[in-house]
């Protein structure tokens, strides 16, 4: 055999050993679990994390897990599409560098398909909201990027908000409403709350019609016109970014019509993960308390009930990841037709 198959038949073998091992610990149920965990990944020293959290989150994030358990985080992160892609093209290569992901429900449960992930029994699974861990267990639900409606408030009066989405149908709101022009996992779910496909449709047909909508491309962007008042109403900002606006003193405030749809955010730990143990603590760190509790600090909203949440009390809804992944083209051409389009984009 020459030595170039034989190097490769070693490294695979290696990686299966891996993958059996990292197997065996992710299923573990004992009560020495997460010892057996952290023991683990001190002894690897690190892991390579893919997201697409933002820069400026990150270290709130990160820091606090490098500094409890003394595990290197090296981080990649670029949009949601290249993320998926690199994620995909590597495995597919046999070319194992990611150890965790963390990005939008869709794109988790499309590598979940392609077999990246790692089925994981954590005990933290009880603590998280309904329909946050699939049958499969290869991703869990972290947080909620919620859309929530901003206005400006020197323009708008509190007391003149809608109250509803039907609301928004009177001629008062004519030339005011702004939308982010990629929002149509929000437009399918509102479209089903509105009595499914004919209703909602229509209900769109006749707001943009009545009022227009302006799209606008990015949510930093959205959210930056109602703080200049350009668009007095957005609807489809994520509920941090006006949040966080307000805090800096910016003309703005949010409010919620609900149920308020949301996104989901999850975290997988790759099936060919190299280092294992370390990638399986920052799964349950992520979705413990002090990962919560460090996100809902930056005003995500947590999935586990037992973190104090940004949106106490408000209803909400998240897109179906599935419906996502599977219908994504159907009601990408219905926004673009129906929304965009007609908005004059």
């Amino acid at each position: 055999m020459k030595v170039g198959a034989t190097l490769l038949l070693c490294a695979a073998m290696l990686a299966g050993a891996r993958a059996a091992a990292a197997q065996d610990l992710a299923s573990y149920a004992g009560a020495d679990r997460m010892d057996r965990i952290v023991a683990a990944a001190k002894k690897e020293g690190g892991l390579t994390l893919y997201t697409t959290i933002a820069e400026k989150d990150l270290p709130a994030i990160v820091k606090p897990f490098e500094e409890k358990y003394a595990v290197k985080v090296t981080v990649w992160r670029a949009g949601t599409d290249k993320v998926l892609q690199r994620a995909i093209s590597e495995a597919r290569a046999k070319r194992y560098t990611m150890d965790v992901v963390h990005f939008g429900a869709p794109e988790m449960e499309a590598l979940a398909r392609e077999k990246i992930l790692l089925p994981v029994s954590s005990p933290a699974h009880k603590d998280l909201q309904a329909g946050s861990v699939p049958a499969h267990r290869e991703w869990a639900a972290t947080i909620l990027s919620v859309w929530v409606q901003a206005y400006n408030t020197d323009v708008i009066r509190k007391q003149d908000l809608p109250k509803t989405y039907k609301d928004l149908l009177d001629p008062k709101w004519k030339g005011k409403l702004g939308i982010e022009s990629k929002n149509d996992d929000w437009f399918a779910t509102v479209v089903h709350l509105m009595g499914g496909e004919p209703q909602g449709i229509k209900y769109f047909q006749d707001l943009v019609a009545t009022n227009g909508l302006s799209p606008r491309h990015g949510h930093t962007l959205l959210t930056n016109m109602v703080v200049s008042g350009e668009v007095p109403l957005a609807l489809t900002v994520y509920n941090y970014m006006p949040e966080q606006a307000k805090k800096k003193g910016a003309p703005i405030d949010w409010f919620a019509i609900e149920p308020a749809v949301a996104r989901a955010n999850a975290v997988g730990v790759a099936r060919n993960a190299p280092h294992p143990g370390a990638a399986l603590l920052f799964y349950e760190y992520l979705l413990g308390p002090d990962g919560q509790g460090a996100m809902a600090g930056l005003d995500y909203v947590p999935t586990n009930v037992k973190v104090a949440s940004p949106l106490k009390g408000v209803k909400i809804i998240a897109t179906d990841p599935v419906r996502s992944l599977d219908e994504s083209g159907k009601w990408s051409k219905l926004f673009e037709d129906i929304v965009l389009t007609k908005a004059g984009r």
